[in-house]
C-alpha cells in the first residue's frame, strides 16, 4: 500500500516592519524558527519543497532547504496565498458572522469557492505507486483547507484552523483509505 504524506508548514514570522506586504521577508525570529524546522525535518526522505511565490515562504524554504540538501525546492503557485471565499451562490454555506469579513479579503487573495486550493489538494493528494514525502511551505488558509478536506468538514470550516509559524501539520493519503489527519500545528521542535 503506497502512501503519499504531505509535510503543511506554514512560513516563519514575517517582518513586522513590513507592514504584512507580499514582498515582506523573514524576521530575526521566523529565521530561527525555519532553522529549528529545517533541522526537524532534516531526517525526513522528502522528494521535493513545494513553496509559495511569496518571499517569506521562498526565505523559509531556503533556510530548510539548507538542511535538506538533495531535495530539490521551486516556487509553486498551488500553494500560494489564497483565501477561500463563497461565490453568492454558495454564500449562504458559510455563518452569517463571517459574512463581512470575507467581504473585506482583498482582491488579489480571493479564491472563490476555492477553486485554486481544490485544485491544489487534487494535484497533492493522492497516493502514487509507492511512498512519498512532500514538503509544502505555505500560508494558513492553504493549510486551513487541506485539513478541513481530510476532516470532510463543512466548506467554511478552514477558518480557524489557525497554524503557527513554522508548524507542521501532516495529512497522508493512501490507495486503500480516505485521507487522514496525522499531526496538527506540531510546534514541539519551536
Amino acid at each position: 500500500m503506497a502512501r503519499t504524506h504531505l509535510y503543511l508548514v506554514r512560513h516563519g514570522e514575517q517582518d513586522p516592519s513590513s507592514d504584512h506586504a507580499p514582498d515582506g521577508g523573514l524576521s530575526r525570529l521566523g529565521r530561527e524558527q525555519a532553522d529549528r524546522l529545517g533541522r526537524r525535518l532534516a531526517a525526513v526522505p522528502f522528494a521535493a519543497i513545494h513553496h509559495s511565490p511569496l518571499a517569506r515562504a521562498e526565505q523559509t524554504a531556503g533556510i530548510v532547504a539548507g538542511h535538506l540538501p538533495h531535495v530539490p525546492s521551486h516556487a509553486c503557485d498551488y500553494v500560494a496565498d489564497r483565501t477561500p471565499v463563497p461565490s453568492p451562490g454558495q454564500r449562504d454555506g458559510y455563518p452569517e458572522r463571517w459574512h463581512a469579513w470575507l467581504e473585506g479579503v482583498p482582491e488579489d487573495e480571493r479564491d472563490v469557492d476555492a477553486v485554486a486550493l481544490q485544485g491544489a489538494v487534487d494535484h497533492f493528494g493522492v497516493a502514487g505507486e509507492q511512498d512519498r514525502n512532500e514538503l509544502l511551505i505555505t500560508h494558513n488558509f492553504v493549510i486551513g483547507w487541506f485539513v478541513r478536506h481530510v476532516l470532510d468538514a463543512p466548506t467554511w470550516r478552514w477558518i480557524g484552523l489557525n497554524q503557527a509559524n513554522c508548524a507542521i501539520t501532516i495529512v497522508q493519503w493512501d490507495d486503500a483509505r480516505p485521507p487522514t489527519l496525522v499531526a496538527f500545528n506540531d510546534t514541539g521542535h519551536l
